[in-house]
């Protein structure tokens, strides 16, 4: 049972001093709270006195009430931790970041400055409340922001997750005991990267124009990976044989410099290659080293996905007759997901090959191409059904 009691301070020294001083006040006109009678008196959790008062016995008695619970319940936050500024918790959680790549962060602590920050920085943590927080999401959707224009639903939902990671920290902290970043009204997000599925044909048309880069556009159309990570390939990632492409790294572009790294949410893995596809690359790796990249700019070292895009590939799509579809090298990623998917490759093959993080990630963006199986499930528990009425209804042969 929590140690929680009410002390009068009718005859403390101190009371009658303060209340001496207010009465001096109330006289010259100066207005001010009269000092706590009542104090309500604890011992954390840790075992520190705490005290806090109050002008009537019924507030000091509901706040002992409510502690007690608090303190017996285990949800009993220190009152003063819920005074640190949104922004001391704002930097104690960028700070602690460590899975996240240089992108990802970058792109935390522009929404950070941009947007968090000068709402929420010098608030107490402990004094947001769901309702103001409701108030700045419709703010975001309403105002433009902060280049001039209005916020898409995406980049509000983004700013909103900062915000509850934040929030996050200062519960996970004990700072609070609960986030009031749940349960909002968000923007819907209307898929803004239309899905394009090109045919076989359609992709190896696109290669033929392609030039030297005709092997790279059969790797991003066949294998689904990441412009990041088709740039970063090297040599010793390629395994002819065994046909497959091990994707250990990927290139990000942070403030105009290529970075390399580790792959999206560091899930190295190994994507298959079409025999047809791996005898094409089988020459890049014969020409290269192990740690040489496979494909490079016409005046060598990495590519820039801007640079491909005006000198290749958006000449190669205009030759193909594809420029009505919207295609881009990252769209091809769809092209292979819906290949994979008519050829018959489950959800667990195409979440490897795309680097999903959860498979239910790939059904969300494809469920739609995989077959209607719903009749043969509806088949196979029919025939389940009648072989067993069968073994049911069948006669009984007693022994003589």
């Amino acid at each position: 049972m929590a140690r929680v009691w009410i002390e009068d301070r009718a005859d403390h020294k101190s009371y009658a001093e303060a209340l001496e001083k207010w009465r001096d006040a109330k006289k010259s006109g100066i207005k001010r709270e009269p000092p706590g009678r009542w104090r309500v008196r604890w011992y954390d959790p840790d075992g520190k006195p705490k005290a806090k008062t109050f002008a009537k016995l019924p507030q000091a008695e509901a706040w002992k009430q409510s502690l007690t619970g608090r303190l017996d319940k285990g949800s009993y936050r220190d009152p003063q931790s819920a005074k640190a500024a949104f922004a001391v918790v704002a930097e104690e959680w960028f700070n602690a970041l460590q899975k996240q790549g240089r992108t990802t962060r970058r792109d935390y602590r522009e929404l950070l400055d941009l947007y968090v920050i000068p709402k929420w920085g010098t608030w107490q943590v402990g004094a947001v409340r769901w309702e103001e927080v409701s108030d700045w999401v419709k703010e975001l959707r309403e105002k433009p922001g902060a280049r001039g224009k209005s916020l898409s639903p995406a980049r509000i939902i983004k700013i909103y997750r900062v915000f509850g990671m934040v929030m996050k920290r200062a519960v996970q902290s004990g700072r609070i005991a609960a986030s009031p970043a749940v349960d909002h009204d968000l923007p819907r997000v209307e898929d803004d990267d239309e899905h394009v599925y090109l045919t076989h044909d359609q992709l190896e048309t696109l290669a033929d124009v392609a030039g030297a880069y005709r092997p790279m556009l059969l790797v991003l159309g066949y294998c689904g990976i990441r412009w990041g990570e088709v740039s970063a390939a090297a040599g010793g990632q390629l395994d002819i044989d065994r046909r497959r492409l091990r994707i250990v790294r990927a290139y990000s572009d942070v403030k105009g410099v290529l970075e390399i790294g580790p792959v999206k949410n560091h899930e190295k893995r190994s994507v298959p290659l079409p025999r047809s596809v791996a005898d094409e690359l089988r020459p890049l790796v014969e020409h290269h080293g192990r740690e040489q990249l496979l494909f490079t700019a016409p005046e060598g070292g990495p590519l820039r996905y801007g640079n491909f895009r005006n000198r290749v590939f958006d000449k190669a799509v205009k030759a193909a007759g594809l420029s009505d579809l919207g295609v881009t090298p990252h769209k091809l990623r769809h092209t292979a997901a819906s290949l994979a998917i008519a050829s018959g490759a489950d959800v667990k093959v195409v979440q490897t090959m795309l680097g999903h993080k959860t498979a239910t990630m790939t059904l969300d963006l494809y469920g739609h191409l995989f077959p209607d199986r719903l009749d043969e499930v509806a088949d196979r528990l029919d025939a389940g059904r009648l072989t067993a009425l069968a073994k049911r209804n069948a006669p009984v042969t007693r022994g003589a």
